[in-house]
């Protein structure tokens, strides 16, 4: 399990950025500044890094939301959604009821959302808003679904940002988190690994120009808890009924998780 860990020479906290420790209170701006240089290549980011396979995990976060397909209204806050796939997705899939919080750390990753849903026509369905996942701004109980997607290993304090996740949510409302996760199958785990640290970064700095971005994110998935202590985690911020589904022999898995 990922754990903050104290510098007991300085008093500071530190993490973790890629293969790297630095002071906590560095994270966000580290992490702030990758986003900024991958915005306009995020989808193709998503696309090398799963060798396009996120588009069917995408799929299948939708369709567990269940999305009503007529009036009645449904809440979605979608937390680092920022280039609006996951948003844009579930306006398609769902009815008009259907309205969608699309909220970022980073403005650049907002500014691509906000033209992806306006072109798409969907820009009165959508409230754009810029904010740290650990400190929600939003009411208790205000949505019906919160999802996250390949954001929660870049949040600095992982355990604060899924207890916002639940209290922002309804009772009965129910919370997802797609992320890249842990390898389980023979060889096929060193093909993975191979492909990530030797291809992923090289593929960055030819196709978008930046290896080092693509090289954090590739370490940032291994430094990511694997399924169950990101289970327990869950069930420590106060989810009930937890989850997890794995996807392509672990690359991905869906975590859900209910507040009753």
């Amino acid at each position: 399990m990922k754990k903050i860990m104290s510098d007991r020479a300085t008093g500071s906290e530190t993490t973790h950025f890629g293969f790297e420790d630095i002071a906590l209170r560095d994270k966000q701006g580290r992490v702030n500044r990758v986003f900024e240089e991958v915005a306009s290549n995020y989808d193709l980011m998503n696309d090398l890094m799963s060798a396009g396979l996120h588009r069917a995990w995408k799929s299948s976060l939708i369709t567990e939301l269940s999305l009503p397909r007529g009036a009645r209204r449904f809440r979605l806050l979608d937390v680092a959604g920022g280039t609006g796939d996951i948003a844009l997705r579930a306006l398609k899939r769902g009815g008009p009821g259907v309205h969608v919080t699309l909220f970022d750390i980073n403005p650049a990753m907002l500014d691509v959302g906000r033209a992806r849903t306006k072109e798409a026509g969907f820009e009165k369905r959508v409230e754009i808003v810029e904010g740290t996942a650990e400190e929600l701004p939003f009411p208790e109980h205000s949505f019906d679904a919160v999802t996250i997607s390949f954001g929660l290993r870049n949040v600095p304090q992982m355990d604060k940002a899924l207890a916002e996740a639940r209290r922002v949510l309804a009772p009965g409302g129910r919370f997802f988190c797609l992320e890249f996760s842990t390898v389980d199958v023979a060889v096929f785990d060193k093909i993975y690994d191979t492909y990530s640290f030797k291809v992923i970064p090289q593929i960055g700095k030819h196709v978008a120009g930046d290896e080092d971005a693509y090289r954090y994110l590739v370490e940032s998935i291994r430094k990511f808890p694997p399924p169950d202590d990101l289970a327990h985690m869950m069930r420590t911020a106060g989810f009930e009924r937890v989850s997890y589904t794995p996807y392509t022999g672990g690359v991905a898995a869906l975590h859900s998780g209910w507040r009753l």
